[in-house]
């Protein structure tokens, strides 16, 4: 069995024990997925510290998304592209024939094709998301789409079930500022970097825009970029022809995380 394949069914198989013991522990979760150009229910809740250094990292917004169908006509929407530019933002990661590529958040699988397609047949995408009725929509969506390579996997709060050393590319858009506690989450997420692995969050200005949540449940770019270099990261890239959002691409930093 080729390498890619074995990946891919031990992840159906872990996606399937996770399943259990989450309904049974009624705790499914992990980070939120991608925001789109709107959100119907609205991100509420108490905000960001405008100070980096003083800023704790625990989510500005917890929001359930369990009804796909609902908000694919959001995520999905192709109005979107124009600003979220997926196809540029996956060119942007430099992803390579055979790599594993996470995404982070994948709600109902907008980025899934474009990374499916840039790590090629012998490459694996993980589309990792806290619903079940999400991961779910995901499997159909690549199945529908041909995209065999592609698996869902249901994720935990504090776990984002990533295999060790085995990730090239993390791709994390409009979800970082739906995750808590997230200097251990990302030093955990660490871990799971292959040599030369790297993490992009992509996620909106904290300023009013014509697309995505308020003010109030943004992050700015400053305190993402201390929050991970708190967690053993530093800043390796950043494009910025992104309308509307920052894009900030990490590699671990030889210094490891601080306090």
């Amino acid at each position: 069995m080729k390498p890619g394949m074995v990946l891919a069914v031990a992840f159906v198989a872990v996606v399937i024990v996770l399943f259990v013991v989450a309904c049974a522990r009624g705790e499914a979760g992990g980070p939120a997925r991608q925001k789109g150009a709107a959100d119907p229910a609205g991100d509420t809740g108490p905000g960001a510290a405008h100070d980096p250094a003083a800023h704790d990292d625990h989510a500005t917004v917890h929001h359930s998304f369990n009804d796909p169908e609902r908000w694919a006509k959001v995520f999905d929407d192709p109005a979107r592209d124009e600003w979220q530019k997926p196809k540029e933002v996956v060119a942007a990661l430099e992803l390579e024939a055979g790599m594993t590529a996470a995404d982070l958040g994948a709600g109902t699988g907008y980025f899934t094709a474009p990374l499916s397609h840039a790590v090629g047949p012998k490459g694996v995408v993980l589309s990792i998301d806290p619903e079940p009725e999400m991961v779910q929509y995901l499997g159909r969506r690549a199945h529908r789409e041909g995209l065999a390579n592609v698996v869902p996997v249901l994720a935990l709060y504090e776990d984002p079930f990533l295999p060790p050393g085995r990730v090239d590319r993390v791709l994390i858009v409009d979800t970082y500022h739906h995750i808590d506690d997230r200097q251990t989450y990302f030093r955990r997420l660490g871990a799971c970097l292959a040599p030369g692995g790297r993490v992009a969050i992509v996620d909106f200005h904290k300023r009013p825009l014509p697309v995505g949540p308020p003010p109030e449940a943004k992050l700015e770019r400053e305190v993402v970029v201390a929050e991970m270099q708190k967690a053993g990261f530093r800043l390796a890239a950043e494009p910025t022809f992104l309308p509307y959002q920052y894009f900030l691409v990490f590699e671990p930093s030889a210094m490891g995380a601080t306090k």
